[in-house]
């Protein structure tokens, strides 16, 4: 089922779940495992790469859940995680659109800056300013 096609019901659906690989390779056995277990190892490789990327620098997490868009081509669970995820991702940002949430969330950033500000002026005033890399003739 395309992602436009109308249900009976009415409904707009999604694409159906399973594998989008092409007839022919679905057609033969041995050549459709080969091909789902190349599009796990590559998926698993971008999957990797993206978790490398969380502590350092990089899109890590965009190109784990681009791993997992490789994996949900071939396997269900894969499509199902996507399909929760995009859902709690669409539910996060109508959350943080809310006026309330948005007024919350600018107040406490404000409280927040005004506090580190309070800390860094004591700080200064306390000690001074310095530049760590001046260095004194001796």
């Amino acid at each position: 089922m395309a992602s436009d096609e109308t249900k009976p019901d009415g409904a707009v659906g999604e694409q159906g779940l399973g594998s989008r690989a092409p007839e022919f390779i679905k057609a033969r056995r041995a050549l459709h495992l080969s091909w789902q277990v190349g599009v796990f190892i590559v998926g698993l490789a971008v999957v990797v790469a993206g978790v490398i990327m969380l502590p350092l620098p990089g899109p890590g997490w965009v190109v784990i859940f681009g791993g997992m868009a490789i994996w949900a081509t071939e396997f269900v669970w894969a499509q199902l995680v996507l399909r929760w995820t995009k859902r709690k991702v669409t539910e996060a940002a109508q959350r943080a659109l809310d006026p309330k949430v948005r007024r919350r969330n600018i107040i406490l950033t404000t409280i927040g800056l005004v506090i580190i500000a309070a800390f860094v002026g004591f700080y200064v005033w306390k000690f001074g300013f310095v530049m760590p890399w001046k260095i004194e003739d001796q």
